[in-house]
């Protein structure tokens, strides 16, 4: 399992559709800044088959230091972004994992 970077997904974008790393990057940066500004703005961005991202309200909670559990540290509340996915992307990871546990 290898961790995939924006450099390495617009080499490969670039490689398989045959166009110019920049053009690509300019796409990919455009769709980051376009999904975060629209998530900062509290918007809910469903993609069909792939999943969905939305921001969501953790509340308040207490947390402990492993080093000195009697102590409580108080975690503020905050927003957070939430991606749950969708049918495909779930049933394909699931097809890899069981592949994965067969061999």
């Amino acid at each position: 399992m290898a961790t995939i970077t924006k450099k390495k997904l617009i080499s490969e974008i670039s490689r398989r559709r045959g166009l110019h790393p920049n053009e690509v990057r300019l796409v990919v940066q455009s769709f980051l800044d376009c999904m975060t500004e629209y998530l900062s703005d509290g918007d809910r961005l469903e993609f069909r088959d792939f999943g969905v991202f939305e921001v969501v309200k953790r509340k308040q909670k207490i947390g402990r230091n492993p080093k000195n559990a009697s102590v409580p540290i108080i975690i503020p509340e905050r927003r957070a972004v939430k991606f749950t996915p969708g049918k495909k992307m779930k049933n394909v990871i699931e097809t890899e994992e069981s592949q994965g546990a067969a061999l």
